[in-house]
């Protein structure tokens, strides 16, 4: 089932057009992906923020905000669209 929530559509960004191109890339992805999500730290990470979602009123229904750690460790609401746009320079994330 696709993410509703997610905001790409197929082919808009650079790295889906090149793992739609790179069938072997996209399969490479796909199995670490797994592997790391399969992970019990990952696990636990996502039932937090799960948690804190459901906590918030916000889990499931599409009300465009998520839960979105602070720079002192606290979970607030915030916007989607600001929430994830938030990558930082070198891979490192700029927590608000």
């Amino acid at each position: 089932m696709r993410n509703t929530l997610s905001g790409t559509k197929k082919g808009n960004s650079r790295s889906a057009k090149f793992y739609h191109e790179n069938r072997e890339a996209a399969k490479k992805k796909s199995d670490y992906d797994k592997k790391y999500h399969a992970t019990e730290e990952r696990k636990q990470y996502r039932a937090e923020l799960n948690k804190a979602n459901r906590s918030a009123g916000t889990y499931g229904n599409k009300d465009n905000m998520d839960a979105s750690h602070k720079k002192d460790g606290k979970i607030v609401k915030e916007a989607q669209h600001r929430n994830r746009a938030r990558q930082g320079s070198n891979g490192k994330s700029t927590r608000k």
